[in-house]
């Protein structure tokens, strides 16, 4: 029948579920509703296989009802709705079956065994209420936090945050504080600062650093290949770039100009100072120079930097930020004025220090001196009017020569002072009462100390008896070592720490020897017949200079100094302190010692006759030593004029490789007291020099 064929064409679980709507199991368990959804599914006849996964839930009676239920099904398909012909697939009635093929019979499967399985809960539900508490916590701690954070932003942290963003905005600018001069005893300037430019870069800010390099060139003086490493970007260890270098200090004002015109990205001209020595290598040994950040290096400029610097300034104010990085009009501004150095005035005479090393730079090179000095020392006051050194340089570019030309050798430089040192020898020897300016020694050609035979350079036969002023103008060691038997070790050794051996004078130059001096404990057997003459001593020419002149000054030392005054920058010149003072030996004995010093420039045959200056009379003393661990000689000359009323005392050393020294040392001196003498207007000694007696 038509209707009866479309109600078995129905699916068997459309009708379940059409059943299931119309019903619903009211007082069943849930294992017995899925027993029967099991047993209708089971019948149909397509899906034969779902009742093994039914049985494995459902019991015997179950699986043996939807079995049989599937066997009546099929015996039904086989009798009339199939048709006989193997895979027609048509219906009785001539139409395509939609149904399967008919399957086999299958075995019929013993029933599984049942297991206890423990009932599955339900799945939680989940509970609204309860998240919506949690969430409103969450939400409002963090506003909580959030609203404490602001509050401490605003009332505790507001100052600190104000500040840096103001530090963020201040820009600062430093103002160099002037450097003082340096002048000489009659104010002419040896050393002062002038008004410069700099020029430095930041290289971030260059695109074109070749041809940044190529416009700077010409006007720095400064080849582009020397510029450019300083012109390209590069960063420093720490990884952040390099925004600040200088190009050049200290040029002239006309090239500042001219770089600002370039107008070159990351170019910037700024004010600076630059210093300058007029004289140039005048007294350059002895003054020193300042680096690039206007700080003394060497010489005065160095021992005095403190004064000489002053203290820099500082100006702050706030700028705006991108294009209008300009001063704000009512921001912060706050500056610190720079305060200028104060300056010096020396005791150095301008016009005498450069005759003074002119000469001793021409007789230098007579003989091919490695070094010489020369010391101009006013004995009254213990101020020091010319310091020279040879070799020279020029204090305005100091770097082109090697450091060892640069020390001032005055003081920077020891040697043994030969038979200068003999003046010592017999001014202790008149103080202590051993000898009389009328004793007369024995001496003979030589004399032996210890292991060593000490010889004169003009022997005389033994037993001849040498005067005081017969020893210094013939130089006998001889003789001396007599008077220094006399004297003996420990009574040596105080007259030469109280002449100033042994310590430095403290002049005022930094880098001062303080000499050695061989203590009497050490001495060995050839030391007394060295020490006297001047050897296994180590001085410097200032103080050998220092020895005569207190001779000259009635026996009492004075400190030599350099400094003068010191001119604070508003103008107050406060004096120096007075140095010094100390008296050695008395003024009788000191003006007996200067008599008997007159006969070495006097007395045929001495050895300082080239010393004498034509209308004044002069006393002083030769010397012949050496430098240790250096070939050659250091030959000396120290004298003072007028000898009868002293005024000045001039020391000249030289040391010369190839010997030779003692014929320029005294042809030295004589030029330098003659221009001084005349220089300061010393009117020609009145009287003539004494006859001497040299030989008894």
């Amino acid at each position: 029948m038509p209707g009866r064929d479309h109600a078995d064409r129905a699916s068997p679980r459309r009708r379940g579920l059409a059943e299931a709507r119309r019903y619903t199991p009211r007082g069943r368990t849930v294992r017995e509703l899925g027993a029967e959804r099991r047993a209708a599914r089971s019948a149909d006849p397509f899906r034969p296989a779902l009742e093994v996964a039914a049985g494995g839930r459902g019991n015997g009676r179950d699986a043996g009802g939807a079995a049989g239920r599937t066997r009546a099904a099929s015996g039904r398909v086989a009798a009339g709705r199939v048709s006989s012909g193997r895979g027609s697939g048509r219906t009785s009635s001539g139409r395509p079956s939609r149904r399967a093929p008919a399957r086999l019979p299958q075995q019929r499967r013993a029933p599984a065994r049942r297991v206890a399985r423990r009932p599955v809960p339900p799945p939680r539900l989940g509970e609204p209420r309860r998240r919506l508490r949690i969430a409103t916590v969450i939400a409002l701690a963090m506003f909580t936090a959030i609203g404490v954070r602001l509050v401490h932003l605003q009332l505790t942290d507001a100052p600190r945050y104000a500040a840096a963003g103001l530090t963020d905005r201040l820009h600062w600018v430093e103002l160099p504080a002037p450097r003082g001069a340096i002048y000489d005893r009659n104010d002419e300037v040896l050393a002062h600062s002038v008004e410069a430019r700099a020029v430095y870069a930041d290289p971030t800010l260059i695109e074109h650093p070749e041809q940044t390099a190529a416009a700077l060139s010409p006007l720095l003086g400064i080849a582009a290949s020397d510029l450019l490493p300083k012109l390209v970007k590069r960063t420093r260890p720490d990884g952040s770039p390099v925004a600040f270098v200088w190009l050049a200090r200290g040029v002239d004002i006309e090239v500042g100009k001219a770089v600002e015109a370039l107008d070159l990205d990351g170019i910037v001209v700024t004010h600076d100072e630059r210093r300058e020595v007029p004289g140039h290598d005048l007294a350059a040994n002895l003054l020193g120079f300042t680096g690039d950040d206007m700080h003394g290096l060497e010489g005065i400029e160095a021992h005095f930097d403190e004064l000489l610097y002053g203290v820099d300034g500082r100006r702050e104010y706030e700028v705006g930020l991108g294009d209008l990085a300009a001063p704000i009009p009512s921001g912060y501004y706050h500056e610190v004025e720079a305060k200028p150095g104060s300056s010096l005035q020396l005791t150095i005479d301008r016009d005498l220090q450069y005759r003074v090393q002119q000469i001793l730079a021409a007789r230098m090179r007579q003989v091919s001196a490695s070094l010489g000095a020369a010391v101009v020392l006013d004995i009254k006051t213990g101020e020091v009017l010319a310091q020279a050194s040879y070799p020279a340089y020029d204090a305005a570019d100091p770097l082109k020569v090697p450091a060892e030309q640069r020390v001032d050798v005055a003081t920077g430089v020891v040697f043994d002072p030969g038979s200068v040192h003999k003046a010592i020898v017999l001014a202790a020897a008149l103080e202590e009462g051993l000898i009389h300016p009328d004793t007369a020694i024995e001496v003979g050609p030589t004399v032996r100390k210890g292991d060593q035979t000490f010889r004169d350079t003009t022997p005389l036969p033994r037993g001849t008896k040498l005067t005081l002023p017969g020893i210094l103008a013939y130089s006998s060691n001889v003789g001396t070592i007599a008077i220094a038997d006399m004297l003996g070790p420990q009574k040596l050794y105080e007259y030469q720490r109280r002449f100033g051996l042994g310590e430095r004078t403290d002049v005022g130059v930094p880098g001062e020897a303080a000499g050695q001096l061989l203590a009497p404990e050490d001495w060995s057997g050839s030391s007394y017949g060295s020490v006297p003459i001047g050897h296994s001593v180590a001085v410097t020419a200032m103080q050998m200079a220092a020895v005569y002149a207190t001779i000259a000054n009635d026996g009492v030392w004075v400190r030599p100094h350099l400094v003068r005054e010191t001119i604070k920058p508003d103008g107050t010149r406060v004096p120096a302190a007075a140095p010094q003072t100390r008296r050695v030996i008395s003024a009788e004995n000191a003006a007996a010692l200067r008599e008997m010093l007159e006969a070495v420039v006097t007395v045929k045959g001495a050895t300082g006759r080239a010393a004498a200056v034509p209308g004044y009379r002069v006393a002083g003393k030769t010397g012949t030593g050496e430098r240790v661990g250096l070939p050659g000689e250091v030959a000396s000359f120290i004298g003072m004029a007028p000898a009868d009323a002293p005024r000045y005392v001039i020391a000249v050393f030289a040391h010369t490789p190839g010997g030779g020294g003692g014929t320029v040392t005294a042809p030295a001196f004589r030029e330098m007291m003659e221009f001084t003498l005349l220089h300061y207007r010393v009117p020609p000694t009145g009287t003539k020099p004494p006859e001497f007696v040299i030989k008894q």
